[in-house]
């Protein structure tokens, strides 16, 4: 008796290391079984001939035997085999040629080969735990859930979560402005799950659109509740941001309701992104009014579209050019992601005014140099020339360059004087 209670005790533990890796009692009893079975093949050579039956209720399992009844000394195999007069002692009734069944208990094969069952039972849970983990995380792409900061390297951080998962959040996948300390509370996106070897691997994020989205959908309940939809996201992490949202109830402002009362509700999502610049705007499927919220504050004179190439080419007011770009190309790029068109800004001409596009000057200025202008706004002579110092150094260009532009730009409009002149 006491060698069958060393069998349930030991069944018992398992049951026990089974709550702590929270898997289901039929998995677990797969496993035993499974386990059992590699054993007894490690020991016997096969377990085609073994019957493992797991009583789950009590908490054992009962291994059975079956062999195949032979003449006394004609035994060749006595993992298949069994001699007649041994098989009567377990079957009075039985014949050569018949199966007789044994039972097998398996603690008499002493604790090597417990050990060996109990490493590969341990084996096969971490195997289960591991795929658990994959499967719960790919379940989980795209929404958020918060970590404990437990240890900071140089590019990656290890959060844990609240049932002792690993998190790795990236340093590229941090906000300009993150700075955390072991034991801070961190709100993160599941970015992705990565699984080499067998081995997952969850990568989260807080520079991710989604990290976005989500806090929106925490904060304001009509996006929680479907009232109203995030359309497009665009995003600078740290720096700024445009969301584009519509209500399907029209007594619903979107704009309002994601902003709050006095910013209430957008406050929040700016502080946990370390106050980014957040640009809430009214979605719509007219493609030019969609680009001219897009590009607010800049107030747009005129658009013109290419639906086939997806490029929107847009005329503002001298004036508003710099509020369309943004400090640093910031605005225009944004507009870009909400609205998926290629914008490009140019100055609008005013009646009478003589101006000239750069695209003129591509046999004096090389190409690349005339896109670098055109993405801070400048797209003709006149803009380039009356432009501050500041916005021309967005279009990141060389001194030498900037000079060489220059000087060819001024050069055509005094030719064009000297040509009036001598007119007159």
């Amino acid at each position: 008796m006491a060698k069958k209670a060393e069998t349930v005790n030991m069944v018992d533990q398992f049951q026990e290391f089974k709550e702590l890796k929270n898997i289901d009692k039929a998995t677990m009893i797969s496993v035993l079984e499974e386990s059992f079975r590699k054993t007894l093949a490690n020991m016997f050579g096969t377990d085609e001939n073994f019957d493992v039956i797991m009583n789950p209720d009590k908490g054992d399992c009962e291994i059975y035997q079956n062999l195949e009844v032979v003449p006394d000394g004609e035994v060749e195999n006595k993992v298949l085999q069994i001699g007649l007069t041994e098989a009567r002692e377990i079957d009075p009734e039985c014949e050569i040629g018949e199966d007789v069944t044994k039972q097998i208990f398996f603690e008499k094969f002493g604790r090597r080969a417990i050990l060996t069952l109990r490493q590969t039972l341990q084996g096969k849970i971490l195997e289960l735990q591991k795929f658990a983990i994959y499967s719960k995380f790919k379940e989980l792409e795209g929404e958020i859930l918060s970590g404990e900061v437990h240890q900071i390297w140089k590019r990656e951080m290890l959060l844990i979560d609240e049932d002792q998962n690993e998190l790795i959040l990236p340093k590229e996948e941090q906000i300009k402005g993150d700075f955390f300390h072991k034991g801070d509370v961190v709100k993160v996106v599941v970015k992705r799950v990565d699984n080499p070897q067998g081995n997952p691997k969850v990568i989260v994020s807080r520079t991710d659109e989604r990290f976005l989205r989500r806090l929106f959908e925490q904060e304001v309940p009509e996006i929680h509740d479907g009232l109203i939809t995030i359309r497009a996201v665009a995003r600078i992490p740290g720096e700024r941001a445009k969301v584009a949202v519509e209500s399907y109830d029209e007594r619903i402002d979107p704009v309002g309701a994601c902003v709050g009362i006095k910013g209430s509700r957008i406050h929040g999502i700016v502080r946990e992104l370390r106050n980014e610049n957040i640009d809430v705007i009214n979605y719509t499927s007219n493609p030019t009014l969609f680009i001219q919220r897009a590009l607010s504050p800049a107030q747009i004179s005129s658009i013109r579209l290419n639906e086939e190439e997806k490029k929107a080419e847009v005329f503002l007011h001298p004036d508003e050019v710099s509020k369309a770009i943004g400090q640093g190309g910031m605005n225009i790029k944004l507009a870009t992601q909400l609205t998926g068109y290629s914008i490009d800004v140019y100055r609008d001409i005013a009646e009478g005014e003589e101006d000239i596009y750069l695209d003129e000057f591509r046999d004096e200025i090389d190409g690349w140099v005339i896109e670098s202008l055109k993405n801070i706004g400048l797209a003709t002579a006149k803009s380039v020339l009356n432009a501050s110092p500041k916005l021309l150094e967005q279009a990141d260009l060389e001194d030498d360059t900037l000079d060489h532009v220059i000087e060819v730009l001024k050069a055509e409009f005094e030719d064009e004087s000297d040509s009036e002149a001598e007119e007159k």
